[in-house]
């Protein structure tokens, strides 16, 4: 086991469309993309897409949707642990002008316990804060062993707290911060209170506001891609997520700003491509957007 990454599994069904139906009205979209979603499980195709396979605990059902997604994972040799529900997890998702609007419908109602693994050669941990149980308990087993982990700090959930007390690297969401009354340099100090060795919070095309391995907090620019380039925002932050866990496991004694760069080149591909799969970037993918913005 290279990594270990935890979250809720979702199937995407992304539309591009100039109109929204109501009422008895039919529309016909432009454009659409079927794929796997999720955060910790976006972020995993994507680590294993740079390089490095992680193993995935996610929410699998016993359905056909849950078999496309267990046939996607195959697709990138990640090995699946599966946590039972009943139904797959669904979300659509209208990306339209630099935005994206996700109506969901999920099942987190576990059937049973979460898995316990071997984490004999794990040198890193993701997690999106779904499936708390598991992710606190992880969480715990890495800090002791010494295991590097990361939060994809997305919304705010009941073990938020708690979980960050484990965090090594938190990257969290604009969103975070309106559900905490923080403003994003108040965030930055909320994470350092709870002992977290990097913390960010991304601010979308403001790019990100972080602190470093000695506390220093900077602004870090996102890309100056055309607006006429980008096709789907959806997904680009789980896509960030799981680059940066792929540059720390290819270069663990680089700075976070490489690893952040290095994501930063990722997430830019991402937001050009409609759908998650095809919003995964290679390593050659990701060598082309830093050399289109050398400078950056």
């Amino acid at each position: 086991m290279e990594a270990l990454f935890i979250g809720q599994a979702y199937i995407d069904v992304t539309l591009i469309t100039d109109t929204i139906p109501t009422g008895d009205e039919k529309s016909v979209a432009k454009d659409y993309a079927v794929s796997f979603g999720g955060n910790a499980v976006t972020a995993a195709f994507a680590c294993a897409k740079l390089g490095i396979v992680p193993d995935l605990v996610a929410s699998v059902a016993d359905d056909w949707l849950g078999r496309m997604f267990l046939d996607m994972a195959a697709r990138y040799a990640i090995p699946v642990h599966p946590r039972k529900v009943k139904r797959s997890s669904l979300s659509f998702i209208l990306p339209h002008e630099g935005r994206r609007a996700i109506l969901r419908a999920r099942d987190d109602n576990y059937l049973h316990p979460f898995p316990l693994l071997n984490l004999g050669g794990c040198r890193a941990l993701h997690l999106d804060g779904h499936q708390a149980d598991a992710a606190l308990h992880y969480a715990r087993l890495c800090r002791e062993h010494g295991i590097m982990t990361s939060l994809d700090g997305g919304g705010l959930r009941p073990a938020t707290h708690e979980l960050l007390g484990f965090i090594d690297v938190a990257v969290v969401a604009e969103r975070l911060c309106e559900q905490m009354n923080l403003t994003p340099p108040d965030m930055l100090g909320y994470l350092k209170s709870r002992g977290c060795r990097i913390g960010a919070v991304t601010e979308g095309e403001k790019g990100m506001l972080w602190y470093d391995e000695s506390g220093t907090v900077t602004r870090f620019p996102a890309l100056p891609i055309a607006k006429s380039r980008i096709v789907d925002t959806s997904g680009a932050g789980d896509v960030f997520h799981g680059a940066y866990l792929a540059s720390y496991l290819q270069r663990p004694h680089a700075l976070w700003r490489e690893h952040f760069t290095f994501a930063r080149a990722a997430s830019a591909y991402k937001i050009q491509h409609l759908g998650n799969e095809a919003g995964l970037p290679s390593q050659a993918d990701v060598a082309h957007v830093l050399a289109e913005f050398p400078t950056q």
